[in-house]
């Protein structure tokens, strides 16, 4: 089992990298997940759960945001991809995250896993995207259109 790649980058990512570093002929499936910048978010304290007009009204239109990363951040990202390499279910896993000044629409983050059935591709591209944004030191100040800012994801 192979992590191909586990960077934090300040260049724009590619989807296209991800998937041929994932790429293997004993991969019967490739799972890939592309996050991108949004043009609306929730307020701090607002619950995710919660649908319908009043979650709709509680939006926010948001114009441009930037990553910032502890220096650290590349290497804990590699021990999380090897660690779930190590379980045996995938063939080969990639992570990329961009940090720095990004536009509504840009990619964000790319993760790959390939494995021999598509079930293990699935849950481990999910398991890792997850892990990954509730443990890595990736910060995110949003900027929204009505002069506003928040920072998400601070310790």
């Amino acid at each position: 089992m192979t992590v191909t790649l586990a960077e934090i980058r300040e260049t724009p990512l590619s989807v296209d990298e991800v998937l041929a570093s994932v790429s293997s002929p004993r991969a019967g499936g490739i799972c890939l997940f592309v996050g991108t910048v949004r043009d609306h978010d929730a307020p701090a304290g607002h619950d995710a759960s919660d649908d319908g007009a009043a979650a709709a009204q509680a939006d926010r239109a948001v114009t441009r945001l930037d990553y910032s990363a502890h220096p650290q951040a590349a290497d804990t990202a590699r021990a999380l991809a090897e660690r779930l390499a190590a379980d045996g279910r995938a063939v080969r896993i990639a992570v990329v995250h961009r940090v720095g000044h990004l536009e509504v629409g840009d990619v964000a983050v790319v993760v790959g896993v390939s494995a021999e059935h598509r079930g293990e591709a699935f849950e481990v591209c999910r398991e890792l995207i997850d892990e990954f944004k509730a443990t890595i030191p990736i910060w995110k100040h949003q900027q929204f259109l009505d002069g506003a800012d928040e920072w998400v994801g601070l310790p």
